[in-house]
């Protein structure tokens, strides 16, 4: 009877130890589910501060877990890119085997430039940063290496034996003239250029090399459309400008025909306030505050004159070989070119150094995808059209503007004097001349 009684008492205290181990596991049970409810309803910091910030210079979508920002922020640019962005933007070439040229490095040049600005007498006054007293010089000591390959230095003597009897012309503003004073420097290495016609403003010019028949233009066309423009020299406005952006400039259209090459690029005009014109009456406007007209936006008109421009190369029966060159950065820092702004680096940028800035990318939104589609029907025209994206490279170069020495001397008589820098143009010689390197591997890969 006890033993009953016992094994009756083992058997209720058991069950109940039983009962209770298994409301534990339930309870445990339970809260391992709402926990894992509770988890998955909390949002990912790191995605939503990627779709909150997308300006901010750490947004990237590898990233999957929140990061600190670090204090020191990236210069934040109205025309500075940051290279990820760039290449970003950059058309991949539709043969995946070749070597991307636009995607690369500044690395040290112990060899320094071609010519010098005494070896060349073609360089304008505003770039020719050691004749007007640079006193540094290590920014002529770098060149562009692409990352998956050679890129040959501009050979200017293989270049004119290639271009025996062509004409070749730059079209666009005055950093397309920048870009063609490198050029005839180059080339003046091995024979020095003849002038054969300017303007009373040096903004149109042509030019000779004799022994080899090559005869080379540069227009003056900073919208490549009909512009009425009213600015000094220093890009002072007295009023503003009057776009026709359903007029192509005919300053190069009535030449066009004569030209076996032909660079255009334009860009930067586009952010000046102006007014829209379409059939002679006015459409819009861009900045043109306190006038009762629509303001379109630049990225309007520059799309709608970019379209206008494939179009005309595409309806035409001159078979010449088309490089457009996409708008480049500037470099101002603690203001802008009216404002104060200065560009006193002497070396290289690295990688993130500048973040993406609005203005520039709006131009590269509209002009990629714009050549793009024109890339398209140029091949099935059998058109030679080629892009040459100068921004990845340029971007990385804040040391190779003129800064304060776009003029002469400029602090000879006081070394705190104020003087207008110019973070947008380049030294000459200095990086843009790698511009012309890129140049020549699209010309002789055709």
């Amino acid at each position: 009877m006890m033993k009953q009684n016992w094994w009756k008492s083992a058997y209720k205290q058991n069950h109940f130890i039983f009962k209770f181990a298994i409301s534990i596991l339930f309870v445990g049970f339970g809260f391992r589910l709402l926990f894992s409810q509770s988890s998955t309803a909390i949002p990912n910091v790191s995605n939503n501060n990627n779709i909150n910030n997308n300006n901010n210079d750490d947004n990237n979508n590898d990233n999957k877990t929140p990061v600190f920002v670090k204090d020191e922020n990236p210069i934040s640019s109205d025309f500075a890119d940051s290279p990820k962005i760039v290449n970003g933007f950059h058309p991949k070439d539709k043969d995946s085997e070749r070597c991307d040229i636009f995607d690369g490095e500044w690395i040290p040049n112990s060899g320094g430039p071609i010519y010098t600005n005494n070896s060349c007498r073609w360089i304008e006054s505003h770039q020719n940063c050691m004749g007007n007293g640079r006193p540094d010089t290590g920014y002529l000591h770098w060149k562009w290496s692409p990352k998956s390959c050679e890129l040959p230095a501009f050979d200017a003597r293989k270049f004119l034996e290639t271009m025996r009897d062509k004409t070749w012309a730059f079209v666009g503003d005055s950093i397309t003239r920048n870009h063609l004073q490198s050029f005839i420097c180059l080339l003046s290495e091995v024979e020095d250029a003849v002038e054969l016609f300017h303007d009373n403003d040096y903004k149109n010019r042509k030019w000779h090399f004799p022994s080899y028949n090559l005869t080379v233009w540069v227009m003056w066309s900073p919208f490549l459309a009909k512009a009425e423009i009213f600015e000094d020299v220093d890009g002072v406005s007295s009023s503003e400008i009057k776009l026709h952006i359903d007029v192509l400039d005919k300053t190069w259209t009535e030449q066009f025909d004569t030209w076996d090459y032909v660079l255009f690029s334009s860009g930067k005009w586009f952010i000046k306030t102006a007014i829209y014109y379409e059939n002679d009456a006015i459409l819009g406007c861009h900045g043109c505050q306190g006038k009762n007209y629509t303001d379109l936006g630049f990225n309007f008109a520059y799309r709608k004159i970019l379209k206008n421009l494939f179009k005309f190369i595409m309806n035409s029966n001159r078979k010449s070989m088309i490089i457009f060159r996409t708008s480049t950065p500037d470099h101002f820092e603690n203001g802008e070119w009216s404002s104060g702004g200065t560009c006193n680096r002497a070396v290289p940028a690295k990688e993130g150094d500048f973040e993406l800035g609005d203005l520039n990318r709006i131009l590269r939104e509209v002009e990629l995808p714009e050549f793009s589609k024109a890339e398209d029907e140029a091949s099935e025209k059998g058109i030679k059209l080629k892009l040459l994206d100068v921004m990845p490279l340029s971007l990385l170069r804040p040391d190779g503007h003129p800064g304060p020495y776009r003029h002469f001397y400029p602090f000879a008589k006081d070394k705190h004097a104020k003087v207008q820098y110019d973070c947008l143009h380049w030294c000459l010689p200095g990086p843009i001349d790698q511009w012309n390197d890129l140049l020549m591997n699209l010309v002789m890969d055709d």
